[in-house]
């Protein structure tokens, strides 16, 4: 095992050396359709999700038909347990509610799909093609830590009601081990899709994934190199040009890296840091109708209490702080005492969608206590953003709430230029 590792290691960019093929331009609405959203501002916040027993953790979000929504994450005992489902819910535009979770792959049915070991599952990604077709692609691991992951692939034709059986994409030939996805895929104008992906056995880098409209690896594109940038986000610009913002993994500037292309994602510039901070997590970005671009991200050097929505320019000279999205009453993230705690973050559950839920506070707030509180106190953590822009023009921004929520933000242009 060890031996195949290490041609992996060793030999696994051979992949790449075929002769180049050609690759579409982006979609021609990379920056979404111009604003239809109400001019006055408006901005809401709930909860994706219901299950109160689990560890929930890794949300994207897609828009459907109607302005409907639906969104994934994982679920589960704790992350890398062997109980954890990827699971779904879908949000009803009209009832302005969202539905109950539902399971759409579990590591039983995906070891039976593929045919193969799994240990474990994780970080899901959907997204609806211009053609409506909805793709979903998830992690799993059958030996090892998260280095050791492949990348399974199910798509619907009916807009989730129903899915095909997972099969794995086959990003290396040696062994298709450590490629992860986490970011919201791109598509093309041909069809094709660009899936942000990164690896982290024997070095931490990202690249770019080529598919075809039928969902098989054609290229791979490196973004990045060496043992510190992880999980890019991919925000087109136009038909060729596009930003990728990576998470940073080392151990110097803690700030993000971003890195640019102009021929639709096949080369990449060497990424450089950028002015937010970074504590080695994962961030979001969408473009906006002028051009400009929406961040989500950690702006902290270690942490992940706060939560903040930056709005910058496409070169990235200027950012502006447009909101903090969520964060500790505590400017420095410090513990805090367990009632006092309990306060707050009862506070903070009422007012996040949470009276739907009112019924079972009491059993909310012990199990919040259980999990975020230590023997020097309580923490608050808001983690993994995920961004997209509706075809309404309303922005739609699911993230990881303490690990016991997925919460959906949403707002307009309107709520934007209050805070500009």
């Amino acid at each position: 095992m060890i031996a195949g590792l290490l041609i992996v290691a060793l030999f696994g960019g051979a992949w790449i050396g075929h002769p180049a093929r050609a690759v579409a331009p982006f979609a021609t609405s990379a920056q979404g359709p111009a604003t239809t959203s109400p001019p006055l501002a408006q901005q809401a916040s709930r909860f994706a999700s219901s299950n109160l027993d689990d560890f929930v953790h890794s949300a994207s979000i897609a828009e459907l038909p109607g302005d409907d929504l639906i969104a994934v994450w994982f679920a589960g005992s704790r992350e890398g347990a062997a109980d954890v489902q990827i699971r779904a819910s879908r949000f009803d535009a009209q009832a302005g509610e969202w539905t109950a979770e539902r399971v759409l792959a579990t590591r039983e049915s995906t070891q039976a799909a593929v045919r193969k070991h799994i240990r474990k599952l994780g970080n899901p990604v959907i997204a609806l093609a211009p053609d409506r077709r909805l793709w979903l692609f998830y992690v799993s691991v059958s030996v090892g830590g998260w280095a050791g992951s492949a990348i399974n692939l199910m798509v619907s034709d009916d807009l989730g009601e129903s899915w095909s059986q997972p099969r794995q994409l086959v990003t290396t030939p040696f062994l298709n081990i450590s490629t992860l996805v986490r970011a919201t895929p791109v598509f093309h104008a041909d069809g094709s899709i660009g899936l942000p992906v990164y690896h982290e056995f024997l070095g931490k880098f990202a690249e770019y994934l080529y598919l075809d409209a039928s969902g098989q690896v054609r290229d791979k594109f490196r973004i990045s190199k060496g043992k510190h940038s992880l999980q890019p986000t991919i925000v087109p610009l136009d038909e060729r040009r596009a930003v990728a913002l990576l998470r940073y993994a080392g151990d110097t500037h803690h700030r993000v890296l971003a890195s640019r292309t102009e021929d639709a994602g096949r080369n990449w510039s060497e990424p450089a840091p950028v002015e937010p901070s970074n504590p080695n997590s994962s961030l979001a970005a969408v473009g906006r109708p002028d051009g400009s671009m929406l961040v989500a991200l950690n702006d902290l050097e270690d942490g992940r209490f706060r939560l903040t929505l930056y709005g910058t320019d496409p070169q990235m000279r200027n950012w502006q702080v447009l909101s903090e999205l969520d964060e500790s009453p505590d400017p420095w993230g410090e513990p805090f005492d367990p009632q006092v705690y309990r306060e707050i973050i009862g506070h903070k559950f009422r007012s996040t969608g949470g009276t739907r839920l009112q019924e079972r506070e009491a059993v909310f707030l012990d199990l919040a206590q259980q999990r975020m509180c230590a023997q020097d106190g309580c923490a608050f953590e808001y983690e993994y953003p995920y961004f997209i822009r509706g075809s309404n023009g309303t922005y739609h921004l699911v993230y990881s709430w303490n690990d016991m929520f997925i919460k959906h933000f949403s707002f307009n242009e309107a709520w934007l230029r209050e805070r500009q």
